[in-house]
């Protein structure tokens, strides 16, 4: 079995920074009545307080649910490497301090109008805990491991895992 540690505050917040800055695209997830509602979405940015900032269009699906349901989930995979899940609190925002700061020109083929789209929002994911899942010594080692798990029948777990909580 893999290690476990769980993580708080400062050491959740850079556990968050290190998993999601590697990965970038997540699952990214409202609520639409009781249901999940999931979209892959890119985060810009992650705060040393372990905040994830995204950008988004203003009449988007997203920014609909948020309005009507701040809670939000994550989710960050990179397979056989990096899991990391996320529950929080999303606001949106129109600052255009923060949108010339995320502003990603790969970001205008969704959002034509390029930074000066006036749909343009930001989307701030202030997490409250989560679940994490990493290997220790990298993606080529963890999966020469499983490949000699497979042929021997023993279990080599090479993972860390456990909870955050900001």
């Amino acid at each position: 079995m893999g290690d476990h540690k769980d993580l708080t505050d400062e050491l959740a917040a850079d556990k968050i920074k290190d998993l999601a800055e590697d990965i970038k695209t997540c699952m990214f997830c409202t609520y639409k009545d009781i249901r999940l509602q999931s979209r892959p979405m890119s985060v810009q940015k992650i705060d040393e307080l372990g905040q994830l900032w995204f950008l988004s269009d203003r009449n988007s699906s997203q920014n609909a649910e948020i309005t009507l349901n701040p809670l939000v989930e994550i989710f960050f995979a990179a397979p056989h490497d990096k899991f990391l899940t996320l529950h929080g609190t999303a606001t949106i925002l129109y600052k255009r301090e923060i949108i010339e700061e995320l502003w990603d020109p790969i970001v205008k083929i969704w959002m034509p109008g390029g930074i000066d789209d006036p749909n343009l929002s930001v989307i701030k994911v202030v997490p409250e805990d989560g679940y994490y899942w990493n290997n220790k010594h990298g993606k080529v080692v963890a999966i020469a491991k499983m490949t000699a798990a497979f042929v021997s029948g023993k279990t080599m777990d090479d993972g860390i895992e456990g909870t955050l909580k900001l």
